[in-house]
């Protein structure tokens, strides 16, 4: 078990606020004492930032296998959102430590160790419906609410997975290392996984 971090890089910087020596120690201390027997942390990074009454910690840890682990968390406190994000980002590794040992019993066939790709479908209108008469209909326009960077990894479909499964995500987007395509991979409602793979000829 990975009872300790030594030597663990661990980057705290602050945006908005300047960082105490205590908040750095603070922060050091807790991501160092996070005892992880999976994945091995390799780096962590503690990124601390205000915004009026809001105090936000954002922490990431890059491991090994490919594995990041992300979360954060909003209080009016910095100390206390720096110990939620801690405990979050905990409770994921259990979880997905028990999924991941729930998959690999002895005996039980593994079925999500591979992506399963879906048949192409093509939406079309209702017998007597026509394109025109849709575009009647008053629809409210859908409003994008947040906007996000996204960076897009190379790995397999097993680490894909695993990344998915540690941020809890509903998806994820990846370039898949063998075929060197991008992939759109996500979880079906009966618990396995598909693959979407762009196709540009169309």
């Amino acid at each position: 078990m990975q009872v300790k971090n030594v030597n663990l890089p661990i980057t705290v910087t602050g945006r908005h606020v300047e960082v105490t020596e205590a908040m750095r120690d603070h922060a050091h201390r807790k991501v160092a004492g996070l005892h992880l027997d999976y994945p091995k942390i390799i780096e962590a990074k503690v990124i601390l930032n205000v915004e009026g009454h809001r105090h936000i910690a954002e922490i990431i840890l890059y491991c090994a296998n490919h594995i990041t682990i992300e979360a954060d968390t909003t209080t009016d406190d910095m100390y206390a959102s720096i110990d939620e994000t801690m405990s979050k980002i905990a409770r994921r590794m259990r979880k997905f430590k028990t999924r991941m040992l729930k998959s690999h019993r002895p005996g039980k066939k593994n079925r999500k160790s591979v992506p399963q790709e879906i048949p192409e479908a093509v939406l079309m209108p209702e017998p007597g419906e026509t394109p025109a008469a849709a575009d009647e209909e008053k629809i409210d326009e859908p409003l994008i609410v947040h906007e996000d960077r996204y960076k897009i990894k190379r790995l397999e479909s097993v680490e894909a997975i695993e990344d998915m499964e540690v941020n809890q995500r509903p998806f994820i987007i990846y370039r898949d290392v063998k075929s060197e395509k991008l992939c759109v991979l996500y979880r079906r409602e009966d618990g396995d996984y598909a693959a979407i793979y762009p196709d540009n000829a169309a």
